[in-house]
């Protein structure tokens, strides 16, 4: 099924992720039909996205979108009837996304893809159990989904190119920034970079070199205001003037290196969690925490929508 004609999208699991996801879908003019098992998950999943919406409404909806055309069941064979593509959102455990991709799988036609936004798990490994393993695909998307355009598009070993081809059309299609990740690996692209800052970030905290609020400064207002314009390479190319990248990289190599053996490696013990923790109360302790993601969308939706104008950046 090409990406023109998805109608139905099923949303299985509604948690944080799944309602973010339902959101943007409907935001983009699709019908949701939506899944949890979860005791008041309904209840949830609408008020999520009646607190999405106003956000969304600012950064355009497609012809047709309406929070009326989510519908909801907990019982998966019914809230996959009439599903053209399915993002689900359940549990990160193995065991629950095999037999769950099990389920989906025998309950819809081979053509309807199954995509996962597991943000560590191996769709070589959840679709084992699946009679059209070809169909299933991971699907990561970047918190929040309803309004970050990064997905990250993966097969497994028995995952058809056709079905990564036509996964990638779709999220492109509904406004999204797919990239294929080409050889599978734990924590994808974008949450092993993460992972690398974060590592180095509570290092700096652990040994006393700076604060938790001195360590977001310095990333809040210094690289990561470039890093919301381009990434690391193109930043490093700008940075080199005429000579570009490898200016960069003949200038700055041997000290980088010397850098990157420096690097720390912190255990998350009890003491850290702690540190981090009381650091992170001491940082916040005039500002109103119900205002933080508020105050956070806004900001994105703007920066998107600027971006969005630029279209000579990258």
């Amino acid at each position: 099924m090409e990406a023109n004609a998805i109608r139905c999208v099923g949303v299985i699991g509604t948690g944080v992720i799944g309602a973010s996801w339902a959101a943007w879908f409907l935001a983009r003019g699709y019908e949701v039909s939506a899944c949890d098992p979860m005791p008041g998950a309904q209840e949830r999943l609408r008020e999520a996205v009646a607190r999405h919406w106003p956000v969304l409404e600012g950064m355009g909806l497609a012809d047709g979108a309406s929070p009326a055309r989510l519908r909801f069941s907990a019982d998966l064979a019914e809230a996959l009837q009439g599903v053209d593509f399915v993002q689900e959102n359940g549990p990160e455990r193995e065991d629950l996304k095999v037999a769950l991709f099990r389920d989906m799988d025998a309950l819809l036609a081979p053509g309807v893809i199954l995509a996962s936004s597991s943000s560590g798990l191996l769709m070589s490994r959840v679709q084992g159990a699946c009679r059209h393993p070809e169909r299933v695909v991971l699907g990561h998307p970047f918190n929040p989904p309803y309004m970050i355009p990064l997905v990250e598009v993966i097969g497994g070993a028995l995952t058809s190119q056709q079905t990564v081809d036509r996964a990638m059309a779709f999220y492109a299609a509904i406004g999204k920034r797919p990239i294929h990740v080409r050889k599978e690996v734990p924590g994808h692209i974008a949450n092993r970079l993460q992972a690398a800052l974060w590592r180095e970030a509570f290092h700096l905290v652990e040994q006393g070199v700076a604060s938790v609020a001195d360590v977001d400064t310095a990333i809040a207002y210094g690289p990561g205001l470039r890093w919301a314009l381009m990434g690391p390479f193109l930043n490093l190319h700008l940075s080199g003037g005429e000579g570009g990248l490898r200016h960069m990289l003949d200038h700055i190599g041997p000290p980088m290196e010397s850098w990157w053996a420096d690097l720390g490696t912190p255990h998350i013990t009890e003491e850290l969690k702690q540190t981090l923790c009381a650091g992170l109360d001491a940082a916040l302790l005039e500002h109103d925490r119900t205002a933080l993601a508020p105050a956070r969308d806004a900001l994105l939706a703007g920066l998107i929508a600027a971006k969005a104008g630029k279209p000579e950046l990258p």
